[in-house]
């Protein structure tokens, strides 16, 4: 079977980009399952011949909680599969061992483990990735992982455990100016559904992931305070090196 479902969280695009220009060097089929503002993802199951790619950003070191719980509706049996995640520039830490222990408890074959240097959500980090480089990088690896003999040996992914704290989002939580016209695109695209009906309050569980800010056609959502700004400026300046992405197969 030649198709590949691509199986992701990703608040503001970085990690969809990614696993997309994955799926299009494999050619054939592709089906795209966004559990990014799904509460409560159908239960799916792989067979043996089927192949997936998960995908999900990097909070604090780890995989965001919440979509650890929308990413173990899925199992396999023996499916091989990707593991990707993506992460601002500083460090993954456990979160791409913490994707491929999930993998494989849930039935799948990890052929392939990727962390991928993408957009911070904070500061001015990174802006232009993942760029054609690194996206043609990611559709190279993709043929290669895939293309792994049956009898090869069990990818080995970086990581400790048990895992570090983290998945849990930061503290900072977008304000909307007087641009809002009350369109309700933030609340219904709302990973954890934090904003309420009038599109301005928000709730304490926030991830802060600013998918709001990126995605407000009229500019009204906003992270404009003097603590967050001397943040992120100092966080863009820490932060300036470029890291490489790595691969592993």
């Amino acid at each position: 079977m030649n198709q590949v479902t691509l199986v992701y969280f990703s608040p503001t695009g970085n990690t969809k980009k990614s696993l997309e220009a994955m799926a299009a060097s494999l050619g054939g089929a592709c089906e795209t399952v966004d559990v990014t503002a799904v509460e409560e993802p159908q239960v799916r199951r792989f067979g043996s011949d089927e192949k997936v790619i998960f995908g999900a950003p990097v909070y604090a070191g780890r995989i965001p909680s919440v979509a650890r719980g929308r990413l173990s509706r899925f199992r396999g049996e023996g499916t091989k599969c990707i593991v990707v995640v993506t992460y601002g520039n500083r460090h993954y830490d456990d979160a791409l061992l913490e994707l491929a222990d999930m993998a494989r408890e849930q039935g799948f074959t990890v052929v392939g483990a990727a962390a991928l240097v993408g957009r911070h959500t904070y500061g001015a980090i990174q802006v232009d990735r993942p760029d054609e480089k690194d996206l043609a990088a990611d559709g190279e690896f993709a043929v290669r992982a895939f293309s792994r003999r049956d009898d090869a040996p069990e990818v080995s992914v970086p990581g400790g455990s048990p895992y570090r704290e983290g998945g849990s989002g930061g503290k900072f939580r977008p304000l909307t100016s007087e641009a809002c016209v009350r369109c309700g695109l933030c609340v219904k695209s709302c990973p954890v559904h934090a904003i309420a009906d009038d599109c301005v309050t928000v709730g304490e569980g926030c991830l802060a992931c600013f998918r709001c800010i990126r995605i407000c056609p009229h500019g009204a959502k906003n992270m404009d305070t003097p603590a967050y700004n001397a943040f992120a400026a100092a966080f863009t300046e820490k932060l300036q090196k470029r890291r490489e992405n790595e691969y592993y197969c």
